[in-house]
C-alpha cells in the first residue's frame, strides 16, 4: 500500500482526468437530428393550456391602436404576438405619423404604374429621381417609425414578436431584402440559419405541440397584386408539413399569412385578386386539408389584409361542395383605415362573426379547457378608446384619438355590419387635413 502522499497525488491525477474527460465530453459536438430541434424549442409539454396573439394591418392609426394592443394582450401572459403584415401605408403617408410629434409632412400620392420589367421600372426612376427619393426617405422613416412605436411597444411587457409581410411593405420594392434586412429580428433568425442557412420572409417557430408556420404572399413592387407563393416557398412548405406529420410531438399547426386563401368569404381582397395568387393559393390549402386528413391533427388559418375581423371564412360554396372547410379567421384589425364587409348571398352572414370599424387581435389559447390534444380556441378581443394607455395618448390630441377610433372607416362609425361605403372613396388627402391633430 503506498503512502499517504503517493495516496493523494493520485487521486488527485484521477479527479483531475475525471474532469478532463468531463469537459471534453461537454464541448463534443451533439449531433442535430430533426426531432432535436423541433423538441428543443418547445417550452411546455404539449398538454399545458397557454396563449398566443394575432393581429395584422397596422397602417394609418397603428402607433396608437398596436400600443393599446400591447398593453391588453400583456393581461393574458401570450407566449407571443405575431403580426400579419401592412405595417406602413407608404403610398401616404399615414395619418399618426402626420400627427404624432415629429409631424411627418404629406407628401404626394404614390402614383401606381404597371411596369413591364425591370428596364421600364428603372427609366421611371431615373424620370422621377426627385420624387423617388423622398418616398424612400418616407418610406425609410415608415418602418422605422413602426419598429420604434409598435413591434417594440411590446418589450415593456416581455412579449417576443413575430412579424409577417404584407403587400404595402412592397410598395417601391422589387424583392423582399430590405424587408429582411430592417426586420431580421422579428423573423425568428436562429431557428431560420440553423435549419435552412438563409433568412426568408417565410418561416415557422414551434411551442409546446404547435408548428406556427408565416407565408409571404405580399407580391412584388412589380407586380402589386400577385399576392402569390412561390414555387420554392411551395416546396418549403409541403416539405414541412411531411416534417410534421412525422413529428409525434407536433399535434397542430397555425399558418398564417397577409391575404386570405382563395375562395374565402373575403375573396374580393385575397390571393384571388390574381392567377398567380388562386393557383399557389389552393394548392396550399389542398395541402393543409390533406394533412389534417391524414395526420388527424389539427389545423388553423389566419390571415388579415381585409381592414376587419371574421370567423369561419371559409364558409363558402367552393370549399363546402368538397366538405373541405378549414378553420379560418381574418383580423386586419390593428390600426388600418377600415373597411365594409363582403355583402350577398356570399357575404358575411356566412361567416360565424363578422365586425368592422373595430380594432383588437385574436387570442387563442392551446389546450383550452382542460383538453390535452392541441386544439386551439380563438377569441376576438376588441380595443377601445379608453383602453388607450395615458403615455401612448399623450403623444397625441385627444381629437385624434377619437378620430381613429370614430373617422378612420368607410362606414358610418357605429355600423360594425356596413357592406357599403359611405362614400364612393375614401378622400385621404381631404381626410388628413380634417384631422384634429394639434
Amino acid at each position: 500500500m503506498g503512502t499517504p502522499k503517493t495516496v493523494k497525488t493520485g487521486l488527485a491525477l484521477i479527479a483531475a482526468l475525471l474532469l478532463l474527460i468531463g469537459v471534453l465530453y461537454l464541448r463534443k459536438p451533439k449531433p442535430v437530428t430533426e426531432t432535436h430541434q423541433h423538441s428543443a424549442t418547445m417550452k411546455f409539454p404539449p398538454t399545458s393550456t397557454w396563449t398566443f396573439a394575432v393581429s395584422g394591418d397596422s397602417r394609418n392609426c397603428g402607433d396608437l391602436v398596436v400600443p393599446t394592443i400591447a398593453a391588453d394582450v400583456s393581461t393574458h401572459a401570450p407566449q407571443f404576438y405575431w403580426h400579419l403584415g401592412d405595417f406602413r401605408f407608404i403610398a401616404l403617408v399615414d395619418e399618426d405619423m402626420q400627427c404624432g410629434p415629429t409631424h411627418e409632412h404629406q407628401r404626394p400620392a404614390y402614383e401606381k404604374h404597371e411596369w413591364k420589367d425591370m428596364q421600364e421600372l428603372l427609366a421611371y426612376e431615373e424620370r422621377e429621381w426627385r420624387k423617388v427619393q423622398e418616398r424612400l426617405a418616407y418610406e425609410k422613416h415608415a418602418w422605422e417609425d413602426f419598429t420604434q412605436y409598435q413591434a417594440r411597444a411590446f418589450d415593456s411587457y416581455n412579449v417576443p414578436v413575430f412579424l409577417g409581410i404584407g403587400n404595402h411593405e412592397m410598395i417601391l420594392h422589387h424583392d423582399h431584402e430590405d424587408f429582411i434586412r430592417a426586420f431580421k429580428d422579428w423573423l425568428n433568425p436562429d431557428t431560420q440559419r440553423l435549419e435552412i442557412g438563409k433568412m426568408n420572409t417565410y418561416y415557422h417557430w414551434m411551442i409546446g405541440g404547435v408548428d406556427f408556420i408565416n407565408l409571404d404572399n405580399a407580391g412584388t413592387a412589380l407586380k402589386e397584386k400577385n399576392l402569390s407563393f412561390s414555387d420554392g416557398q411551395l416546396k418549403w412548405f409541403q416539405d414541412q408539413l411531411a416534417r410534421d406529420a412525422r413529428n409525434a410531438d407536433v399535434k397542430t399547426v397555425v399558418v398564417g399569412m397577409h391575404a386570405a386563401l382563395p375562395d374565402s368569404i373575403s375573396r374580393g381582397h385575397s390571393m384571388n385578386e390574381s392567377e398567380e395568387g388562386t393557383a399557389s393559393g389552393k394548392t396550399a390549402y389542398q395541402a393543409l386539408w390533406d394533412w389534417q386528413a391524414q395526420t388527424h391533427k389539427h389545423v388553423y388559418v389566419l390571415a388579415s389584409h381585409s381592414h376587419y375581423y371574421m370567423e369561419d371564412i371559409f364558409n363558402t360554396a367552393e370549399w363546402k361542395g368538397k366538405g373541405e372547410v378549414l378553420p379560418g379567421w381574418i383580423v386586419g384589425t390593428a390600426g388600418a383605415h377600415r373597411n365594409p364587409l363582403p355583402g350577398g348571398t356570399a357575404g358575411w352572414k356566412n361567416a360565424k362573426d363578422a365586425r368592422t370599424n373595430v380594432y383588437g387581435y385574436l387570442l387563442g389559447t392551446v389546450n383550452p379547457d382542460g383538453q390535452s390534444d392541441g386544439a386551439i380556441k380563438f377569441e376576438f378581443h376588441e380595443v377601445k378608446p379608453d383602453a388607450v394607455p395615458s403615455g401612448v395618448a399623450a403623444r397625441f390630441h385627444p381629437g385624434f384619438v377619437a378620430w381613429c377610433f370614430q373617422k378612420n372607416t368607410d362606414c358610418a362609425d357605429s355600423d360594425q355590419h356596413c357592406e357599403k361605403p359611405a362614400q364612393v372613396q375614401y378622400d385621404y388627402p381631404a381626410g388628413i387635413a380634417a384631422l384634429h391633430c394639434r
